[in-house]
């Protein structure tokens, strides 16, 4: 018996979705594969030995529902087709005991995947090949002799989506082969999810998916992880998570998943996505045992989410004013889209919800006021936001968020490329107060911020440091006011982020929130369990440290001093906060 203080595990989460990891063990390189026989995806037969003829053979494992998989594929098939005369062939494998038929061919059509795609009942061409993961690649001169094995190229790992990759690992050994040279970076860190093995191990015990796990995945997974969210594979019901096991045991292990990255030490916060330890110890024994089922009448009910608004039915709904074209892969930095939402008379806001209209590629959405007179460098109040398991922004009894007449509004959209061409045109619904009267408090916020503009022109980052401090307060408070909520922000560069409360002395009373390992791919606003009296005089410290050198290998470039900017390769440094003055 195993719990989750003996697993050795690896890293899982990328860009918040894509897991990675780097294999040890005994080269690959120089075995000599044996000829192997499978269907293809339309079941015709098809032998490694057809392929006697070519002077390099690429063996990709692949998996059907693996982002990575889905980014890299048609950069395997582009190979091909531009290696193809000079004696290049490309064979996709899916062993994964997850993945049908059916879908596999969903996905080579979707892909336009021209090489052959085989499936490998039972895994046993992967085992032949000791292969563990999808997209994990192995490089055959024409002898079937191994002379590369990992990665496609570096432009994906933990944490890092580049513009474009810095080393084209696999086609560099590609085109060494051809060229009767030897591979000169023969293995490289093999990136990707699991390969979904069958396993011996029989089902046994007393926990069960119907009465300990499904629970857990329909509290904690399954509002990301279902049809159409931006996660990478359902956790639905017990058919989904077959096949996952080893992912999920990975990000469990990692914390990576679910997201939430605030120091327990400080604060209570009422939206805490981590999973408890004894939930992380029933899910890794199941695992262990084998997977029982369980009995049926065990199954809770299915959660259901709602296919239209959480809030009531808006009073206004408001959309990006035009379709975006988002690519099937490489990097969509943040796009702003301007609206005029038509107010001529301020306007009380009680409820609003931002709604991706194509979940699958909206990592987050963030919709910023802009105030009559003011540009949008000059806006730092958010109206509300989106991110993957996010509740929308409804105001308790009485309060409201007042917006001025003329205001326009920003739709600040960060894209997610899933393997597929796609479009988005995203939106929002706003409620307003029935009788303005009637609202006795504001709902307001607060963004101190070090901006390098004006008199706070300090967020300058040096270039090869790995530990810059910077820090920046919020204005005094005039009068009491509750605290709710609280949004670090920063971008690629960003390592901690720290709130502290300090008192009419400058002197630190409290620390509100500790943010020890930031990661721009998770936009979270932290949501405390009891909003926290603030007394005038009081104010809000803020402390974030940056790493711009090479050992942050999110970083686009070390040997750039960074300033403030809109783009992730610029940076930030916002620390949002809603309250509400007494």
């Amino acid at each position: 018996m195993f719990t989750r203080s003996t697993l050795q595990l690896c890293a899982l989460c990328f860009v918040v979705l894509y897991p990675t990891c780097v294999e040890a063990g005994d080269s690959h390189i120089g075995r000599k594969i044996s000829s192997f026989t499978l269907d293809n995806c339309y079941g015709r037969p098809v032998s490694l030995n057809e392929f006697s003829g070519k002077k390099a053979i690429v063996i990709a494992f692949l998996g059907t529902e693996c982002p990575l998989a889905k980014l890299y594929g048609p950069r395997l098939d582009e190979l091909e087709q531009t290696l193809g005369a000079k004696g290049l062939a490309v064979i996709g494998i899916n062993s994964n005991k997850q993945d049908s038929l059916k879908e596999l061919s969903s996905f080579v059509n979707q892909q336009k995947l021209r090489f052959p795609m085989l499936k490998d009942p039972g895994n046993q061409v992967a085992d032949a090949f000791s292969a563990k993961r999808t997209p994990e690649v192995f490089l055959l001169d024409k002898d079937f002799i191994v002379r590369y094995h990992g990665r496609v190229d570096d432009q994906y790992a933990v944490g890092i989506a580049r513009d474009e990759p810095q080393r084209s690992d696999l086609a560099e050994a590609i085109s060494q082969l051809l060229a009767g040279q030897k591979v000169s970076v023969p293995e490289t860190d093999v990136v990707g999810c699991h390969i979904g093995r069958v396993k011996e191990v029989q089902p046994t015990g007393q926990i069960t998916y119907n009465k300990h796990i499904a629970p857990i995945f329909n509290d904690r997974c399954m509002r990301c992880h279902r049809n159409g969210e931006i996660a990478p594979f359902n956790l639905t019901n017990y058919d989904d998570v077959l096949g996952w096991e080893d992912t999920i045991l990975e990000v469990i292990d990692e914390g990576r998943m679910p997201p939430w990255f605030a120091n327990p030490k400080h604060g209570e916060f009422a939206n805490d996505a981590r999973l408890s330890e004894e939930q992380k110890d029933l899910i890794c024994s199941w695992i262990e045992n084998g997977m029982p089922e369980g009995d049926p009448d065990d199954l809770p009910p299915t959660p259901q989410f709602t296919a239209g608004w959480r809030i009531v039915e808006p009073d206004q709904i408001i959309s990006m004013p035009k379709a975006f074209s988002v690519p099937a892969e490489g990097i969509v930095d943040y796009q702003h889209f301007v609206v005029d939402p038509g107010w001529t008379e301020d306007k009380y806001i009680v409820a609003v919800e931002a709604r991706p209209q194509n979940p699958s590629v909206v990592h987050h959405i963030l919709l910023y006021i802009i105030p009559p007179g003011k540009t949008y460098e000059n806006s730092r109040r958010i109206l509300a936001g989106h991110a993957p398991g996010a509740p929308p922004l409804i105001t308790p009894n009485g309060v409201a968020i007042k917006v001025l007449a003329g205001s326009r509004l920003v739709f600040q959209m960060h894209y997610t490329p899933n393997g597929y061409d796609q479009t988005d045109q995203s939106y929002a619904g706003i409620c307003f107060a029935k009788d303005p009267a009637k609202i006795k408090r504001e709902l307001r916020g607060d963004a101190p911020a070090a901006d390098g503009r004006g008199d706070n022109d300090k967020l300058v980052i040096k270039p090869n440091e790995n530990d810059q401090k910077f820090e920046c307060y919020s204005r005094s408070i005039r009068k009491d006011v509750i605290l709710l909520s609280m949004t670090p922000h920063m971008h690629l560069r960003g390592k901690s982020f720290k709130y502290e409360l300090l008192n009419s002395n400058a002197e630190v009373v409290e620390t509100l929130l500790d943010v020890p390992a930031y990661d721009f791919n998770w936009q979270l606003k932290y949501v405390l369990k009891k909003p926290k009296l603030l007394r005038a005089g009081q104010r809000i410290k803020c402390t974030a440290v940056y790493d711009n050198s090479k050992n942050n290998l999110a970083n686009p470039d070390p040997n750039k001093a960074v300033r403030w900017g809109r783009q992730s390769f610029n940076e930030m440094m916002i620390g949002f906060m809603d309250y509400i003055p007494l």
